[in-house]
Formats: C-alpha cells, sequence, structure tokens
C-alpha cells in the first residue's frame, strides 16, 4: 500500500513540475507601446465637454452612478459615442447578457473605426481564449492579459505551481471614452453588477467624470498597457492550427442582442435611458479631482514594500479628517494597525461609521472570517459598525419604483470613502490586506462638499433599513456580546446571533477564522 501511495505521489510531482517547466511566459513578447489619444476636443463628447470645462476652469466634473442599469447604459452610450478611442481596464468580464452586450458595443465601436485597448486580468475574468482571440483578431482591438497564466490549457495546475505570481492580480476598473469621459468604481463587467441577475445584485458605485481627471485616468490605463505584466493575448496563445472568426463572433453577438432586445432588462434600460439622456449635464458635481492608483509594478515587489502603493497617497492630500468619516468596504479587515487608526480619529472626536457586509450578504465567507475578529474591537473602540442586509437591494428598487431584476439577494460592492462631507474616495479598492498589500487598485478622490453631501446623507438617512447595527451587550454572566438591531415599520428588533444564516454557515465561517490566511483575504 505505502509503495502505491508513493507510486501515486511521484506521479502527481512528476506532472506538477512538467506543468511548470513547460509553461512559462513567452521570453520574446511582441508588442509595440501606445498611449491616449490625444487632441479629442473635436469629437462628440469633447464638443459636449467644452462649455462644461469652461464654466468650470480648472475643475472636474462626477456624475455618481448608483444604478446598475444606469451604469451599464453610461458604458453603452459612450461607446456607442466614441469616434477615436475606447481603453478599458477590468478584473472580471463574464460572459453574459451584459459582457455580451458590452462586447457587442467595443466590437461595434471597433468597425466604425474606434481604436479600442482592452486589458483584463486574466484570472480575475477567467477569460475564454477563443472569444479573446477573435476579438484581438479585429485591426482596431487589441486584448492584453495581466499577469497571465502561462499555462492556458491546464490553467489551474499553472495557477498552483506559479503561486507567488499569479496571487498577484490586478483589480483596477476604468473605462475611458476618446479620452473625454472615464468611468471608475466597483463594477466589474457582468450582469450581478448592473441589476440583471436573479440570484444576487450587488450594491455598487461608479462615478462618470469629465475634465482634467479623465487625462490622469488615461496615464494610469497607459501605465498598465506598457507594464512589463501585461501581455498581449496574440502572444500567449498560437493561431496556428486555429480557426479566429471574427465574423462568427460579430453575428453571434448580433443576434443575442436582438434576441434580448424585448427582454424585462433591456426593456427597462431602454426607458431609463431616455431618462439619462434627458438629465445631460445637471446629474454632475463639480470640484477638484485627485486619482490615486497602484503602480503595475507594485506586484513584483514584497507585500510589505510600500513604494508605489495607493493607500499612502491619500496622505499626500495633506487633508486629515476633522469631523466625520463614513467608510463603505464590502471586503473590510482592518488589523489591528486599522482598528488602532480608527479608534485614534474617534478619540480626536471624529465620528467614524463603517457599512460592510452581514455574513448573509457577503459573497465571500472567508473575508468574513478575517473581518469578525475584529468586531468587538471596532466597537470598543467607539466606531458605528453596521452590516448590510440581504434584502436591501428591493427596498432600493422599491423606494426608486423601478430597477433590475427583482428578486435578487443584494450584496455589498461599492468602495467609497467620505471625508468631513467634503471630499468622496470612489474606486476599486476594499479596505483588506489583499487590496492593500497584494492587489493594484484604482479610486478617484472627488473634492466637492455637494457630492459628499450627498452621498453621505442618502446612505446615513437609509443605513437602518438596509442594514443591522451592531452594538455590545453584556449578558448576565458580564461578557460582552455582539447584538444586531434591525429598525423597521414594527418597531425595533435585537437580535443575538448572525441573523439569517444557517448553523453551518457560521460554523463554516467560524472553522475558516481558524486558519492563519488573513494576509490572502
Amino acid at each position: 500500500m505505502r509503495g502505491q501511495l508513493n507510486r501515486r505521489h511521484g506521479v502527481i510531482v512528476a506532472v506538477l513540475l512538467l506543468v511548470s517547466s513547460c509553461a512559462s511566459l513567452p521570453a520574446d513578447i511582441k508588442r509595440s507601446e501606445s498611449y491616449a489619444v490625444r487632441g479629442t476636443e473635436a469629437t462628440r463628447l469633447g464638443q459636449i465637454a467644452q462649455p462644461l470645462l469652461k464654466a468650470h476652469p480648472g475643475e472636474s466634473g462626477f456624475r455618481p452612478l448608483q444604478k446598475g442599469v444606469d451604469a451599464l447604459l453610461a458604458r453603452m452610450v459612450l461607446a456607442e459615442v466614441a469616434e477615436r478611442s475606447l481603453d478599458v481596464q477590468y478584473y472580471i468580464w463574464h460572459d453574459d447578457l451584459t459582457g455580451r452586450f458590452f462586447a457587442n458595443a467595443l466590437l461595434r465601436a471597433a468597425d466604425r473605426g474606434v481604436r479600442v485597448r482592452v486589458i483584463l486580468d486574466d484570472v480575475g475574468a477567467r477569460a475564454d481564449d477563443e472569444i479573446l482571440l477573435s476579438l484581438d483578431a479585429h485591426p482596431n482591438i487589441e486584448i492584453r492579459l495581466f499577469n497571465p497564466v502561462a499555462s492556458r490549457r491546464f490553467r489551474s495546475l499553472g495557477m498552483l505551481t506559479d503561486f507567488s505570481r499569479v496571487n498577484r492580480r490586478m483589480h483596477n476598473k476604468s473605462f475611458i471614452a476618446d479620452n473625454q469621459r472615464a468611468i471608475l468604481g466597483g463594477r466589474n463587467i457582468g450582469d450581478e453588477y448592473f441589476e440583471a441577475q436573479s440570484e444576487v445584485a450587488f450594491g455598487d458605485l461608479d462615478v462618470l467624470t469629465v475634465g482634467r481627471a479623465v487625462s490622469d485616468v488615461s496615464d494610469a490605463f497607459d501605465r498598465y498597457w506598457n507594464a512589463p505584466a501585461s501581455i498581449p493575448v496574440s502572444a500567449l496563445l498560437s493561431r496556428s492550427g486555429e480557426t479566429v472568426n471574427l465574423d462568427a463572433l460579430r453575428a453571434q453577438l448580433a443576434a443575442f442582442v436582438e434576441a434580448q432586445r424585448d427582454s424585462p432588462y433591456v426593456t427597462s434600460a431602454r426607458s431609463q435611458l431616455v431618462e439619462l439622456m434627458a438629465t445631460g449635464s445637471e446629474g454632475f458635481f463639480w470640484g477638484k479631482a485627485y486619482l490615486l492608483y497602484d503602480d503595475p509594478a507594485k506586484i513584483s515587489r514584497a507585500p510589505e514594500d510600500t513604494e508605489g502603493h495607493l493607500m499612502p497617497q491619500f496622505a499626500n492630500l495633506n487633508s486629515p479628517v476633522q469631523s466625520e468619516l463614513l467608510i463603505v468596504s464590502p471586503y473590510f479587515i482592518p488589523g489591528e494597525t486599522g482598528v488602532a487608526w480608527l479608534r485614534g480619529l474617534v478619540e480626536r472626536g471624529v465620528r467614524v461609521t463603517v457599512l460592510t457586509n452581514s455574513l448573509a450578504a457577503t459573497d465571500v465567507g472567508a473575508v468574513h472570517a478575517g473581518y469578525q475578529h475584529y468586531r468587538k474591537a471596532l466597537l470598543e473602540a467607539g466606531v458605528r459598525l453596521y452590516e448590510f442586509m440581504p434584502e436591501a437591494i428591493e427596498y432600493e428598487r422599491a423606494k426608486r419604483g423601478k430597477g433590475g431584476i427583482s428578486g435578487s439577494r443584494a450584496s455589498l460592492h461599492a468602495k467609497t470613502f467620505v471625508f468631513d462631507r467634503r471630499a468622496v474616495f470612489i474606486g476599486s479598492l476594499n479596505l483588506d490586506p489583499r487590496s492593500i498589500q497584494l492587489n493594484t487598485e484604482i479610486g478617484l478622490v472627488c473634492e466637492s462638499a455637494p457630492l459628499a453631501e450627498n452621498l453621505a446623507g442618502t446612505l446615513e438617512q437609509n443605513l437602518d433599513k438596509i442594514a443591522w447595527r451592531l452594538e455590545l451587550i453584556v449578558d448576565d454572566s458580564g461578557y460582552k456580546r455582539i447584538a444586531w438591531v434591525q429598525t423597521g415599520a414594527e418597531g425595533v428588533r435585537q437580535r443575538l446571533e448572525e441573523p439569517e444564516v444557517s448553523t453551518w454557515r457560521k460554523f463554516s465561517v467560524w472553522f475558516l477564522g481558524l486558519f492563519p490566511i488573513e494576509s490572502q483575504l
């Protein structure tokens, strides 16, 4: 028996070594540097922007995209109107309804002569190489994969044998049209991000920006596009013996879009498009903008090396929090250092509020296992702690009387920080070790008191309706326990266990919390 086990172990090791030794990234990659298209003021988007920018010299405009349908429509409209360039950077791009509409929009733009550059995180996107090759075959489209898995045929094994490298991911999300408009925020490309899925709907936030900030976003995109870690998909995959049929993909996408024309989601989107276009420039807030992002070379440095990291860039803004800090982070693991920093703010008189996912709402149980270790410490420090309810999305839809597919379970996905109701950070950054140390992130600080007040005020008004408020109570034995407080039409309800989750779910998360994996979360 032992000999058989040894032989099996030897076979497994041999396979792993074979995959590891045979699959490596190409040494001599043929690629050319390219940069954002400048001088686009004469484009349609540029002409629309000129009177706005003259009215707000030196500033940028910010339009928050809170509804998933609006966020998708904004991207579709920009792709349709673009005349010179589309630069697209995402962690995830699903092959689903919204993912196919998005692909069709990019392909239509390329057919009009628009240059399309796409950077995808190879692991996050779980990209279908055949589709990427077909898109990349278009003379106006180029696709690059960031820090890709070398083995395309044995991806899972390739990830295991090269874990230390492929564990470092690009979590950025940006969309730039004609270097005149940019969208940044928490949303990837997929149905759950745009309220088009029946099972789960992410509560998320993007910002559409115009003005000086757009050029900065383009500069950041160029750094990633020309970084050594961004590999052209054509260099990873051999076309020999394969048929790359762009015409077939074009026909397939067009047929899919036509078949969905009268679906409930698309019908709702068309009606909201009229409303979105009618508001024009009225939905913009104006102010100074500061783009923060990780150096793409971050993935090649040790996690504790903070050179080029996003987080220290907040300190460079030279505007410490004075009275109020609102943190919205779906994946929130502050660590002892973060708890101490928040405690220091509270002791200075700053009102600190944190909204994160509840166990019932989170889509990543392992992150909750890391977060739950700090709940008592946060509450003892005086932090106002709230956990998002899975019913929150239905409350939001009922409030506005329209939206995506009903019946979805809500999960928080927005990454937003509001400072003293004078500035807002909107981006891809979660306050957890993975975002801070391992992955690359991007976000925009919008220095606009009206925008900050709009977002913070709206959230504060609805917190008790969309989230459980956590508080510490002392039981009969003198032990401090966490209580989840819900305020509704029927009054106040207090629970002493994680709400709306099974015993098995609670046990599994508790069990995960026993492992020393916090640095990977």
